[in-house]
């Protein structure tokens, strides 16, 4: 989840939202690439979660990254929610996860050492306080009441709506991770393009890194629950985006539908004021109940832009929001895919040419299948396993031909990034599969091995 947004003038007419938006245009050469991840703290005598105070805690966790590793801390009110370094910011999840929002990088080469930079300083400070973390897409064993909620005002609104709307909100708040990557665009056409191919690829990239088959210490029947939450939610502010396929949309269109979007909160002066189910149309008139006589800034549109939750979502940038968290590999990975898919414009266009003909019922129901089945999922005369084969392939080429080189010019492009996926395409299996081999097999149904199996 964001951190809170700071500045910004009054908007003072409805233009400036879709200029806020065009505002992230960049020229080619200035395209960066923006990898997330989210993880589960544990504390390894107990496998519970981390509490937020403690001697094995999330506080003690980002203190310990703070006076080791040169992070600067971040407050709301007393408590220390989030730390941040050069362009860099880690925060926390409702339930503790904890989320490198990687800085703005050129390359795949610089945000996989990223990675491991951060997976090296978070191992450090968590085997001095005697926890562990673990990338899965849902939280295996714990159940909802043993999950944390973390002191931010922002969760505590959220946690109440979540409960009126939807059926498995708190939780996808609490009990989930994910790994995305943030990429940009050059126009409005491009946004357009890669907006379209990042919604109706989702699917693919969900079953490749399908990684959530458990739930409550047993297989829950999906080899993404991550992604099964995330269909059952909240239909205001989630989903595949039909209008984003119909002719003339744009930036406009992507405005009208945030405006459209039922509000959070709004953040002043450190706290967070209650707006749920309220309109920010109401907000640009000035009749906000929750502020009467306010009109918004800036920064308020940039937190409203937050609370939006489709599989793609556009900000200054686009973010691809469908990959369950994971092993190291794969967080370099999902950059690698996606990055090979729409930052080579022939990659792009074939990406395209793939998926134009699919209607809404097509990509809806990939959605689906790649939740429930992964690579094995099926709709219609699609199998999803022979598109990840020809996407990967796509992506592939694409890498090759962007020719960025790593280590000193020895690694000619970023394509070896890809590996994991390739072995997923070659064998069939992701994640998910191999977590259910081990349970059903020498694990003999005992989900806490996963724990030393699987952490970082």
């Amino acid at each position: 989840m964001s951190i809170p947004q700071q500045g910004g003038g009054p908007i003072e007419h409805r233009d400036q939202l879709i200029d806020y938006i065009a505002s992230g245009e960049k020229p080619r050469d200035a395209w960066r690439i923006g990898t997330e991840h989210e993880k589960f703290g544990y504390c390894k005598d107990r496998k519970l979660p981390l509490p937020y105070e403690g001697d094995c805690s999330i506080k003690a966790m980002l203190t310990g990254l703070q006076e080791r590793f040169g992070w600067q801390p971040i407050f709301e009110q007393d408590n220390i929610i989030g730390l941040e370094r050069n362009g860099a910011n880690i925060s926390l999840e409702p339930g503790g996860q904890l989320e490198l929002s990687g800085a703005p990088l050129e390359t795949i080469h610089q945000t996989c050492d990223e990675v491991n930079q951060h997976l090296a300083e978070v191992k450090t400070v968590a085997d001095s306080i005697g926890a562990g973390f673990i990338g899965l897409g849902a939280a295996p064993i714990w159940s909802q009441d043993q999950m944390p909620m973390m002191p931010k005002g922002r969760y505590r609104l959220m946690t109440d709506y979540m409960g009126r709307v939807g059926t498995l909100g708190t939780q996808m708040m609490y009990r989930t991770c994910t790994v995305q990557v943030n990429l940009d665009f050059g126009s409005e056409a491009d946004m357009v393009q890669k907006l379209r191919v990042a919604l109706s690829l989702q699917p693919v990239a969900n079953a490749l890194f399908a990684n959530s088959p458990f739930l409550d210490g047993k297989p829950n029947g999906m080899k993404s629950w991550r992604a099964h939450i995330w269909q059952n939610l909240d239909d205001a502010r989630t989903g595949m985006l039909p209008f984003v396929f119909k002719d003339g949309f744009g930036y406009e269109a992507w405005v009208d539908y945030v405006l459209d979007v039922p509000m959070y909160f709004v953040y002043r002066d450190g706290k967070y004021i209650d707006a749920l189910g309220q309109s920010f149309r109401d907000f640009l008139d000035g009749r906000l109940p929750a502020l009467p006589g306010e009109i918004p800034t800036l920064s308020d549109w940039a937190d409203h832009l937050t609370t939006v939750f489709p599989e793609a979502r556009v900000k200054k940038f686009i973010e691809m929001r469908g990959a369950d968290g994971g092993p190291w590999r794969r967080l370099c990975a999902l950059p690698a895919f996606w990055v090979g898919l729409i930052y080579d414009q022939q990659a792009l266009d074939a990406a395209w040419d793939l998926v134009k003909g699919w209607d809404d019922a097509t990509r809806e129901g990939l959605r689906h299948a790649a939740g429930k089945d992964a690579l094995a999922g099926v709709v219609g005369n699609l199998r999803i396993h022979d598109l990840a084969r020809e996407v990967l392939a796509i992506a592939e080429q694409g890498l090759k031909r962007r020719a960025r080189a790593g280590a000193g010019g020895l690694v000619p492009d970023e394509t070896h990034f890809l590996n994991a996926l390739r072995e997923s395409v070659d064998t069939g299996k992701v994640p998910a599969d191999e977590l259910l081999e081990r349970y059903h097999g020498d694990w003999q149904g005992d989900l806490s091995h996963i724990y030393a199996e699987y952490s970082y």
